[in-house]
């Protein structure tokens, strides 16, 4: 398909639109970071970096970034537990209720996050009556975390099939020797892509998180969020949106660099 010349001045006018509308208030936020105006007016006319000095000596903003990661890391790992055993469940064995078991793990990414936080509580403290934690938190993410490593997951092992493992099989090989030895080598590329974005999607969660963490648990959204309007705050929060916006790049950059070494094949 070939468009013609007003077609694609069209979608480039389109798709510049878009990146403007994304990435200049991203670019705004570093700026602010630098601005050594206390009033911050814009544009600014003085740059500093006492800014950066105290958010690197900001306790409670150093104490939520390993929150943040603490949990990104727990709920990465029962997704990449949970999300392969499920994928090899539904996508080498033949079942009653297989695609219907599909959909309701696929299900959670896409419900609004006030649903899943507010059935979370109600899960935790009502029926279970466990307290709220960082452990709450972490399975909470790993609920959507999952979908990520499900679908990758998924979409390799029907692009690979199963044809090699067999093989295998009747050569005599017990089914974990085949995993490790013939699976796995074409599924860990897959594993490190969907973990990378995984990750990324818990440390960045805001609305499930308020739902399910306890009053001592803080993440760096709900920092950012509980500071926003706090005067003296806003020039730290400036900081690390800048440095959030400089880290996302890496799990983003990484599995695409995964996804093209692994031929396209998630």
């Amino acid at each position: 398909m070939s468009l013609t010349g007003r077609g694609r001045a069209l979608l480039a006018v389109a798709v510049g639109f878009v990146l403007v509308v994304i990435y200049v208030p991203l670019l705004v936020v570093a700026v602010s970071s630098f601005n050594g105006d206390a009033t911050f007016g814009w544009p600014p006319e003085d740059l500093t970096l006492r800014w950066w000095k105290a958010a690197a000596g900001n306790q409670g903003a150093r104490d939520a970034i390993l929150t943040s990661v603490q949990v990104g890391v727990i709920a990465t790992a029962v997704a990449l537990v949970l999300g392969t055993l499920s994928s090899f469940a539904l996508v080498r064995y033949r079942f009653f209720g297989r695609d219907t078991i599909s959909l309701l793990i696929v299900l959670p990414i896409a419900l609004p996050g006030i649903v899943t936080g507010l059935a979370l509580n109600s899960a935790f403290t009502t029926m279970m009556g466990v307290g709220l934690s960082i452990w709450t938190v972490a399975v909470a993410h790993a609920t959507f975390c999952i979908v990520v490593v499900f679908n990758n997951v998924s979409a390799r092992l029907r692009q690979i099939g199963g044809n090699v493992e067999e093989a295998s099989l009747d050569l005599g090989a017990s089914r974990w020797t085949t995993f490790r030895l013939v699976t796995l080598p074409q599924l860990w590329l897959v594993l490190l892509a969907g973990g990378l974005l995984a990750f990324a999607l818990s440390f960045d969660e805001i609305v499930v998180t308020t739902f399910t963490a306890g009053n001592g648990v803080q993440t760096l959204p709900i920092w950012i969020f509980t500071n926003l309007f706090r005067p003296n705050q806003t020039p730290v929060i400036n900081v690390i949106g800048t440095v959030l916006i400089l880290a996302s790049f890496v799990p983003i950059y990484l599995s695409q660099k995964l996804v093209g070494t692994s031929g396209g094949r998630l």
